[in-house]
């Protein structure tokens, strides 16, 4: 079966979700959630990591974490493996707990967007209806944000509250653990109107539904990292959004390359009738060395619909066209394009 690509380098910071095999619960109750940050603080002292922000529900948990070494498959597959142990000798019960893969989105470390992922991470209980109406965060327990409002002697060696808050704005003392306890019950006032909701779906759709949280510059390196991530392998073998924007990047360096040697501009592609002889060739190239979707070539090339450029590519295989074939050996001779 198809799987995600793991990015992992020095340095790098995920937002880390799993949930329950089948929806159930993976903390059923206190001493399940004593058992799972035990088992994590052991793993930060085996890994290196740093935790940023975490937060256990009912049936999944998220969490911010930063590995100093390149060792994110390595630190989860024991981790999980860890906790599950435990949570079936107690229970007594046999199988998979959680569903399959984790999710880890990869975060850019400068800028705000630590700060966005953590603030959605701890209103995960308000979001989820967990705290009293008139309530604080600080009511739930199981999460960070006692270890960011309470200070540092209320927080685990392995938890790391001053990057978060410092992205936010504040200060990791006294007073800045008071504004952004202040900051947060803004959020959660926010969150409990029909306009908060909408724009908070909006800012956090990234985090919820995407595969790296940060600037386009950031973006770009991370389709890198993915490309050397599969290097040497089937590309049938991935899937997802990672993969998707790695095949669009990887397209376009073919379709930037074909246009040179074809000798054509943007302005004359953009001039060209849908069918264009150059425009064939150059979907043909982009079909053959690339998993980019009909879809975005059609769009990319300007050749209307997507339903026609597998044909427009099958016209190119199977020309007896002088014109045609002598376009098709001149993208031919382009080598490999990393």
């Amino acid at each position: 079966m198809p799987r995600k690509p793991r990015i992992e380098y020095d340095g790098a910071v995920y937002h880390l979700m799993n949930r329950g095999d089948q929806g159930e619960k993976v903390f059923n109750d206190r001493l399940d959630c004593e058992n799972f940050l035990a088992t994590l603080a052991t793993n930060c002292q085996r890994t290196g990591w740093v935790v940023h922000a975490y937060v256990l529900m009912p049936n999944h948990f998220h969490m911010l974490v930063e590995t100093p070494a390149a060792n994110l498959v390595g630190g989860m597959k024991w981790f999980m493996s860890a906790y599950t142990q435990k949570f079936n000798q107690r229970h007594a019960v046999r199988g998979h707990l959680f569903q399959g893969r984790y999710k880890a989105v990869v975060i850019e470390g400068e800028g705000s967007h630590l700060g966005t992922v953590g603030t959605y991470i701890h209103l995960n209980p308000a979001r989820a209806g967990l705290i009293s109406r008139e309530g604080e965060l600080r009511e739930y327990e199981w999460s960070s944000y006692r270890g960011y409002v309470d200070g540092k002697k209320a927080r685990g060696k392995w938890l790391e509250a001053g990057r978060v808050l410092s992205a936010l704005g504040f200060e990791d003392d006294m007073e800045g653990r008071r504004e952004y306890d202040r900051y947060m019950s803004e959020r959660i006032r926010e969150l409990r109107t029909r306009g908060g909701r909408k724009m908070y779906d909006e800012i956090w759709k990234p985090i919820r539904w995407g595969w790296c949280v940060g600037g386009e510059a950031f973006e770009r390196e991370m389709v890198g990292r993915v490309r050397e991530s599969v290097a040497g392998r089937k590309r049938e073998s991935y899937s997802g959004e990672a993969m998707s924007r790695h095949d669009e990047v990887s397209a376009e360096r073919w379709v930037t390359a074909g246009m040179k040697k074809l000798g054509i501009g943007e302005e004359d592609l953009a001039g060209m009738p849908k069918n264009a002889p150059e425009k064939c060739v150059l979907a043909w190239l982009v079909g053959n060395r690339t998993m980019a979707p009909q879809t975005w070539i059609a769009q990319r090339l300007k050749m209307g619909a997507a339903s026609n450029v597998g044909t427009y590519m099958r016209d190119v295989e199977n020309t007896e066209d002088s014109q045609v074939l002598r376009l098709r050996q001149k993208v031919a001779e382009l080598g490999h394009i990393v």
